[in-house]
């Protein structure tokens, strides 16, 4: 092969590792975000978790006061 054309074999590799690289380092970051957003959405299930809507807890709520109920209207 003529000195050339292993020239333009080196260059080819080195642009084929050089964009192998970048490629690699995308997905490294793209796990990091990943990570970072599960975190994220654990946190706004737990916000929304200890925010939630207060009916849920009114029937408990009124079977627990239900004898003060009882007794305030006897008086």
């Amino acid at each position: 092969m003529p000195f050339v054309a292993w020239v333009t074999v080196i260059i080819g590799a080195l642009i084929i590792v050089a964009a192998a690289v970048g490629l690699f380092r995308v997905v490294l970051h793209l796990r990091v975000v990943d990570r970072t957003l599960e975190q994220v959405v654990g946190g706004v299930q737990v916000i929304a978790e200890r925010t939630s809507t207060v009916p849920t807890v009114v029937p408990s709520v009124n079977a627990s006061l239900k004898p003060v109920r009882d007794f305030t209207e006897a008086i």
